[in-house]
């Protein structure tokens, strides 16, 4: 395949794709070969050594990211009464119960992150198979079903972010915007790797952590070396 006079450019730059990166020179790397005009997102992937298809291996949780994502995050909780007021005076983008889920049934589903009391799970459930597939079904496990909605708006406002690994075995997520320090970015890079690590599922077997690469929106992918991350 012909490559183009950017793609050359950037080779060269680059030189060896075989290169392992410390996270500091990935991160002035990504800088360096940046070409576009808007703040790129800084993006981790991390290729673990599990098959979710089997119950034991599942890798899924939550993670709060100190310097926070710079992403504006929109929360939708289904609460009644006092805890309706509560979700609203946290931050809560939207707040109801039959009147929220026939809101989304028309469609109106533009929400990263949806929370519900207990109570009110018996309204949401009918919304399954609208929330299931985009990963916004509430779950007690991740904290989104809890009586305690000023925290979990406060957390999904702040910087706290879901993972999964995918059918290959695959995490990955934004840790943050190209405009934010190297400091913030590490910190968050280290933050989301540490959650991973401490989620190792107990049917893992051999390597956990195969890969990790660092990348922007735009820009390439650069291998991490994995020996400098503990439990790795």
């Amino acid at each position: 395949m012909k490559q183009t006079k950017n793609q050359k450019a950037l080779a060269a730059k680059l030189g060896d794709n075989m290169k392992l990166y410390g996270v500091d020179e990935a991160l002035q790397t990504l800088r360096d070969v940046k070409a576009t005009k808007f703040d790129e997102t800084i993006e981790v992937a991390m290729n673990l050594g599990v098959d979710p298809r089997h119950a034991d291996q599942m890798v899924r949780g939550m993670v709060s990211l100190p310097a926070g994502t710079g992403k504006t995050v929109r929360v939708a909780v289904f609460a009644k009464g006092d805890k309706a007021a509560e979700a609203l005076a946290a931050g809560a983008d939207k707040v109801g119960a039959e009147d929220l889920m026939e809101d989304m049934q028309a469609g109106n589903l533009d929400y990263d992150r949806v929370i519900a009391t207990p109570d009110m799970m018996g309204v949401v459930g009918r919304l399954g198979k609208l929330l299931g597939p985009k990963g916004l079904m509430p779950n007690p496990k991740l904290g989104t079903v809890t009586p305690n909605v000023t925290q979990a708006v406060k957390d999904a406002k702040g910087g706290q972010i879901e993972f999964r690994v995918e059918k290959q075995g695959i995490i990955h997520a934004g840790i943050g915007k190209m405009s934010f320090s190297d400091a913030d970015l590490k910190t968050n890079f280290s933050a989301f790797v540490d959650a991973i690590v401490k989620a190792k599922p107990s049917g893992a077997k051999g390597k956990y952590v195969r890969k990790i690469s660092l990348s922007s929106s735009m820009g390439p992918g650069l291998k991490i070396d994995t020996t400098e991350i503990a439990g790795a």
